[in-house]
C-alpha cells in the first residue's frame, strides 16, 4: 500500500525533474551518484507546465492528457526520434555533454554498429534496395550539427528491436534504476525509460517514466491513469505480467539496461 494520505506535490515553477516532482508521503528521491547518466536524467530540464506536446513539425498532438512534463530537447524536424530512440538521444547526448564521443554508438536493426566516431571523419550510409552499405567521404566535422545529423542516421536504422539487442535484463526489482527502460520489441514496438526513483523506508520504490511516440514528438514524462491518487509516479515490478502507462501496455513486463551500462 502506498504511504501517502496528500496531494502528491508538483511544483510547476521547477525547471528539472527532480526539483518540479516530489514523491508521496513517506518517500524520497533516489540520490545519483554525480556524472552519471542516472544524475543526468534527474536533473534534465524541463519546458514551461503549460506547453502542450507538439510533433516534429511543431504542432500539438491530439491528446495533451497523458504528459505530466516536456523535456527540454528539440524533436528534430523529421518524423524519426520516436519511443527507442528517444532513449538513444538521451544517452548519447549524456554522453556528448562528459566528452566521451568515443563511446558513441548504437547498432541499426540489421545489426551493423555504427559509431559517432566513424560519422565525424566522414563515413556516411547508403541504401539500396532496402539494404545499408557504407562509404567514406572524406568529410570530417565534429561540430555538435554534425552530430545531430548522425543521430538522425542512428533513428532511421536504429529501433526498439536493435536496441533490445543491445541491452541485458533487469531480473530483480530492487536492481531497477534510473536510465532502465521498459521495452517491447517489434516493428512497431515501443519503449518507455525510467528518469527517476523514489523509495521509503521499508524499500518499496516508485518511479517517474517517459517516452517519446509516433508520430515524433516531445519527449514526455507520463501520468499514470492506472492510479491517478499515485500519479504521475508508477509501480514497477519486473516479474508482472503486464505494465499499463499512460499510452501502451507492456506485455509481458520486461525491463532492460543498455549493455554499456549493465557493467557499470
Amino acid at each position: 500500500m502506498i504511504e501517502t494520505t496528500m496531494p502528491l506535490n508538483v511544483d510547476s515553477n521547477r525547471s528539472t525533474i527532480i526539483t518540479r516532482f516530489s514523491p508521496p508521503k513517506g518517500f524520497k528521491w533516489v540520490i545519483e551518484q554525480p556524472g552519471t547518466f542516472a544524475q543526468f536524467l534527474n536533473y534534465f530540464p524541463l519546458h514551461p507546465a503549460t506547453l502542450p506536446v507538439r510533433d516534429y513539425k511543431g504542432v500539438p498532438i491530439d491528446r495533451q492528457n497523458n504528459h505530466a512534463a516536456l523535456l527540454k530537447i528539440d524533436v528534430g524536424d523529421k518524423d524519426l526520434q520516436q519511443c527507442a530512440d528517444a532513449w538513444m538521444r538521451l544517452y548519447a547526448e549524456y554522453l556528448w555533454s562528459q566528452k566521451r564521443y568515443d563511446e558513441i554508438g548504437f547498432e541499426f536493426t540489421s545489426g551493423q554498429f555504427f559509431s559517432w566516431d566513424d560519422f565525424k571523419n566522414g563515413v556516411r550510409t547508403k541504401e539500396v534496395k532496402k539494404k545499408v552499405s557504407f562509404i567514406n567521404t572524406g568529410k570530417v566535422d565534429d561540430s555538435y550539427q554534425s552530430f545531430r545529423e548522425y543521430l538522425n542516421v542512428i533513428f532511421r536504422y536504429a529501433g526498439t528491436i536493435s536496441l533490445d539487442r543491445e541491452s541485458r535484463p533487469v531480473l530483480q526489482n530492487s536492481q531497477i534504476k534510473t536510465g532502465d527502460f521498459l521495452i517491447k520489441p517489434g516493428s512497431p514496438g515501443h519503449s518507455v525509460i525510467i528518469v527517476g526513483v523514489a523509495s521509503n523506508l521499508a524499500g518499496k520504490r516508485l518511479y517517474l517514466l517517459a517516452e517519446s511516440f509516433m508520430p515524433a514528438q516531445d519527449i514526455h514524462i507520463l501520468v499514470n491513469h492506472k492510479n491517478p491518487v499515485l500519479s504521475p509516479w508508477y509501480e514497477l515490478d519486473v516479474n508482472a505480467s503486464e505494465t499499463v502507462t499512460a499510452k501502451y501496455v507492456f506485455k509481458p513486463t520486461a525491463i532492460k539496461r543498455f549493455h554499456a551500462l549493465a557493467v557499470k
